[in-house]
């Protein structure tokens, strides 16, 4: 394969790194409903299945979205030589959406490009959303930004990894100045550090809240929660079974 792309213009654009990838695969369960040991009692105990999210997929993406990859990489490799391969690690199109994954530490090139050229125009952003994959080694934590191209009608996702070892990515609100909210939000339940945000703090947990309640690692039960001065029973607590 190539490490050239034929853009819509017909020039050379700088395709993103490394070949294409295969299914990312995220979590690997046991069992009917991921029960281990003798809890399963629906007689699948011994099922093992992958969860896997899309790999990377292969020109031509169809639609808006060639148009919108060649013309970022072009941007970028503008910006700064051999920028485009270092920034864009991967392209994915699934269910009719993109997706392009960015390595963090180009993260806010990448947005600056999607947000300036009047080819892409992606003006407006939509939030900042947080995923944690705990069996993903070295990208545990995922941060995805959605954006859209209000001058343009058109819309791409963004997606960055970073391990939890290492949990920073930088902060976006410079570029996007709606997605100080979102930032403090997602640090708050995942705990990804957006470095150079104005304000990081908790948003909806108290100050003092330990661990980040929506990683998949945060214990479910046998925590009682204060909410207002309420004490709130933990579920494994609140009604008995016979």
């Amino acid at each position: 394969m190539s490490d050239e792309i034929t853009p819509v213009g017909g020039e050379v654009a700088a395709a993103p790194a490394g070949a294409l990838r295969g299914p990312d695969v995220v979590e690997v369960r046991a069992g009917l409903w991921g029960i281990h040991g003798t809890g399963d009692t629906s007689g699948f105990g011994g099922l093992v299945r992958q969860v896997a999210m899309p790999g990377s997929s292969a020109r031509p993406y169809g639609g808006y979205f060639d148009e919108v990859v060649d013309v970022l990489l072009e941007v970028l490799e503008e910006t700064e030589p051999g920028l485009a391969a270092k920034a864009v690690t991967g392209v994915v199109v699934d269910r009719d959406e993109l997706t392009v994954e960015v390595a963090r530490e180009h993260l806010v090139a990448v947005c600056r490009a999607l947000r300036d050229d009047q080819d892409l125009r992606f003006e407006l952003s939509l939030g900042v959303s947080g995923v944690h994959y705990p069996e993903s080694t070295g990208r545990e934590l995922r941060a995805v930004y959605h954006l859209t191209s209000v001058t343009h009608s058109r819309r791409v996702r963004l997606e960055v990894a970073a391990p939890d070892a290492d949990p920073n990515i930088p902060s976006t609100v410079a570029i996007y100045p709606t997605n100080d909210w979102h930032e403090r939000e997602t640090w708050d339940f995942f705990g990804i550090v957006f470095d150079g945000h104005p304000a990081l703090a908790r948003i909806q947990m108290p100050d003092d809240w330990p661990g980040h309640p929506q990683r998949k690692d945060y214990p479910l039960g046998g925590i009682p929660v204060e909410y207002k001065g309420a004490t709130i029973p933990s579920p494994d607590t609140r009604r008995s079974y016979s």
